[in-house]
């Protein structure tokens, strides 16, 4: 019998890990481009047209991990602070305070960012993305010196920077 230096159980582990690894990349290459698959001209088949929006081609070679625009564009979610310019109930009206209030924000300061969410059991307004607290602080005093919103305060928040 023949001797390679290796175990037999290293070999047939070795031989497992190639065939998955081949496996893998073929499910990969497979998946690459479904819509050119299915409208690819085929001797003795029918013919597949697709009518659709070029957004939904868009979302289908995104990456999984990508759920939104900003998030496509190298963005990372990071502990940090924004400015909390309305919370209300969770009613109607709350909802387009929240938004009326989103509005105003983006009227006087177009450069920050507004965020108007529902966090049971409120509706949330936030601007902003900052790293430190004194930024923070910064727009707090800016947003207080225009006298149209009331209820300023700086909290804790997952924040979105773009690297």
């Amino acid at each position: 019998m023949f001797t390679f230096g290796l175990s037999f159980q290293t070999l047939v582990m070795r031989l497992i890990f190639l065939l998955l690894f081949v496996f893998c990349s073929f499910c990969g290459w497979a998946q690459d481009d479904i819509l050119s698959n299915l409208t690819r001209k085929k001797a003795g088949e029918g013919t597949v047209t697709i009518h659709q929006d070029s957004r939904l081609n868009a979302l289908l070679q995104r990456t999984p991990y990508a759920n939104s625009d900003e998030e496509q564009s190298n963005t990372v979610k990071i502990a940090g602070f924004r400015v909390q310019v309305y919370a209300g109930n969770n009613s109607r009206q709350a909802r387009s305070e929240a938004y009326s209030i989103a509005e105003k924000v983006r009227t006087a300061f177009p450069e920050l960012a507004v965020y108007t969410h529902f966090i049971n059991p409120r509706w949330i307004c936030q601007v902003g993305d900052f790293r430190s607290i004194e930024e923070a602080d910064m727009v707090m005093r800016k947003l207080k010196t225009t006298g149209e919103f009331k209820e300023v305060s700086i909290v804790r928040a997952q924040i979105n920077i773009t690297y």
